[in-house]
């Protein structure tokens, strides 16, 4: 019999209006590097990458989608048993952030209740062109009951931190039985068989679709 890598598979999201960084921070965390030219994200991107949260292995699979309102109606079916997050927008541009409401009504209509979220101000590292106060941004998170983290998928400040941040919470929900992960549409996926000798160190592994 095979052993198996992980302890859970668990899904992620990124959403947010087009331009903010998604595929970039994506990019960031699975490939450690940065492309500031790039094509809009058509639909979906996906990335991977194992990361160890309380010395267990967690394979994190990455949905990006696209923020066009032209691909809402397909990006939405991903949000669908996905366990975590990232609710993105830009700190140089106030438009993105004022259409967090609608993209956090979009997860909480179509996600799983047991979602969690993280609010994330991308582009941090502009901080001269900035338009949204981190107060604002802390502040839209609290009333919303959100983790909240600025970021910068340039400098890659806190962008390790928004995914494992995010894990650290969804495993406690399992640890608690807030989260069933034996249902796989609660964003979470067993290792068919544990081998605790064979897991891999974190970071091992990486991979990413399209980046941008």
């Amino acid at each position: 019999m095979a052993s198996y890598s992980y302890n859970y598979i668990i899904k992620y999201i990124i959403i947010g209006d087009t331009g903010v960084g998604k595929s970039c921070l994506l990019l960031q965390f699975t490939d450690k590097r940065f492309m500031p030219a790039h094509d809009l994200t058509i639909g979906v991107g996906f990335g991977t990458r194992f990361v160890t949260v309380n010395d267990q292995q967690i394979k994190l699979q990455i949905w990006d989608t696209a923020g066009q309102e032209s691909f809402r109606t397909i990006t939405r079916s991903y949000y669908r048993g996905a366990a975590g997050a990232l609710l993105v927008y830009d700190i140089t541009r106030r438009d993105t952030f004022e259409n967090l409401s609608t993209w956090l009504e979009d997860v909480r209509q179509h996600a799983n209740p047991n979602t969690v979220i993280i609010v994330i101000g991308n582009k941090s590292d502009l901080d001269n062109k900035r338009q949204v106060s981190r107060e604002e941004g802390e502040r839209f998170a609290r009333e919303n009951d959100l983790f909240f983290l600025e970021a910068s998928a340039k400098s890659a400040d806190n962008v390790e931190e928004a995914f494992v941040k995010t894990a650290q919470s969804i495993q406690k929900k399992i640890q608690s039985g807030v989260i069933d992960p034996t249902s796989e549409q609660n964003g979470i996926k067993l290792a068919p068989l544990l081998g605790a000798s064979s897991l891999p160190s974190a970071n091992s592994s990486s991979s990413s679709g399209k980046c941008c």
